[in-house]
């Protein structure tokens, strides 16, 4: 348990310090994202970018089990 939180600690720190070039990234901003943006209210909801991440992890879980 202190590994898993030891790794997860540093990619939030490397993920912070990277904020600038990640910003950059065009996720949740993927075609198929919803976003409506009415006055006085907004919502997004980024299903495609959810389903994106959600298969490279998938994939990577499944390469590395082996």
């Amino acid at each position: 348990m202190q590994r898993v939180l030891v790794i997860a600690g540093l990619l939030l720190v490397v993920a912070g310090v990277g904020w600038p070039w990640l910003s950059k990234i065009p996720f949740g901003r993927l075609p198929g994202d919803i976003h409506i943006v009415r006055e006085g209210f907004s919502f997004h909801f980024p299903i495609v970018t959810c389903i994106v991440i959600s298969l490279v992890l998938s994939i990577l879980f499944w390469i590395f089990r082996r």
